[in-house]
This record gives C-alpha cells, sequence and structure tokens, in this order.
C-alpha cells in the first residue's frame, strides 16, 4: 500500500503562468535543460522547480499562502513529479572521478517540503484511518497548502523585483530574506513576552 508521502511524490503542483517570465524563468533556465556545453552563467537555478521549492519556503517562513487564480488556463506545472524533484545529479561522465556540472541531489528537501504540509494543513487523520476520506483528499489538501504558500512566495519574489530587479542578485539576498523572516517572528515573540512579563520596580 502506498504512502501519503509516495501519492504526494508522484503530483505536480500547479502555478500560475503570470510567474514564468517575471520569476521562474528569470532566475533558472526552465524549459532549457542543463548540460555541459550550454551556457548558464546569470541564472541562480537550473530547473524551474527549484524557484518553486524556493517560493514555498518563503510562504512557508513568512506562514502565508495566496489562492491561485481560479481560472485553471493560467495555471501550469513543470512536467515532473515532486517524487523526482532534484533526484539526478548531472555529472560530465568522462573519467572516474567524474566532475558535477549541474545540480546536486536534494532529496532530503522533499522530505522537509512533506513534514512542513503535514505539520501545516488541517488533517483529519482519525477520519482518515476510519476511511471516511481518502487518502486522495488528504494529498489533495496537501498539494493545495502547498501551492498557496509556493504562491505567496512567487508574488513576494516578483514584488521585490519589480521594487529593485538587482535585489536578489546579491550572494547572500536569499539568506537574508530567510533571516528577515526569523527576525519577524523573534520581535513578535519578544513582544508577547513583555505584555505577560511584570513591569520591573
Amino acid at each position: 500500500m502506498e504512502t501519503l508521502y509516495d501519492l504526494w511524490g508522484k503530483r505536480n503542483p500547479q502555478w500560475e503562468i503570470k510567474y514564468q517570465e517575471s520569476v521562474i524563468e528569470f532566475f533558472s533556465d526552465y524549459g532549457k535543460g542543463v548540460n555541459q556545453y550550454q551556457d548558464i552563467r546569470g541564472k541562480i537555478f537550473g530547473a524551474g522547480y527549484e524557484v518553486f521549492i524556493l517560493a514555498f519556503f518563503i510562504g512557508l517562513y513568512h506562514n502565508q499562502t495566496k489562492p491561485l487564480v481560479d481560472d485553471k488556463t493560467k495555471r501550469k506545472v513543470f512536467g515532473q513529479p515532486i517524487c523526482h524533484w532534484g533526484d539526478i545529479e548531472n555529472r560530465d561522465g568522462r573519467d572516474s572521478n567524474e566532475k558535477k556540472i549541474g545540480r546536486s541531489s536534494y532529496g532530503r528537501i522533499r522530505e522537509y517540503i512533506f513534514a512542513a504540509l503535514i505539520a501545516k494543513t488541517d488533517i483529519d487523520f482519525i477520519a482518515l484511518d476510519k476511511g471516511d476520506i481518502s487518502s486522495r483528499d488528504v494529498v489533495n489538501q496537501l498539494m493545495n497548502k502547498m501551492e498557496q504558500y509556493a504562491n505567496f512566495g512567487f508574488n513576494f519574489i516578483r514584488e521585490k523585483l519589480d521594487d529593485n530587479p538587482n535585489y536578489f542578485f546579491n550572494e547572500t539576498a536569499f539568506l537574508r530574506t530567510f533571516l528577515s523572516f526569523l527576525k519577524e517572528s523573534d520581535d513578535k515573540a519578544g513582544d508577547s513576552m513583555s505584555e505577560i512579563l511584570p513591569e520591573e520596580l
């Protein structure tokens, strides 16, 4: 019997076409493929789904979702199921000490995404165990949450680029983005603590 993780891994999340040129193609070689003869300079990512993963984590860390447009003709998929995202290392294949020429395998990231979705999605596991809802229903919920987190992330990235096209072209730009979310979280936690702590005498 297939697990929820297996079923989720077979799916292909949707994203809004309006982000294809403005975000996905801007940062990646989406639709072009990568090999040792191709000039890939100037792109931060290889495959388009790598930008999707980044957008997902921006939405997750910000704890914000954004529903996709209702019109399904304005949505798209990458054409590769989640279970194959980042599972192939590109090598030049010329000798036994093969040199990596593209992305490295990062299958653990898929596990982290799935764990985050389980934690952040309101799933009735008792109903699932009783058979009142199907595994497919649960995976649909997980996919919907995943797509909404990524959609917020895409929107966030595009707004930053609209304000400053060079915003992300710094080696620490994405790191600073995630650290800013953590700082906001710490600030909120500090404010909450100040409300419950007694005033100093």
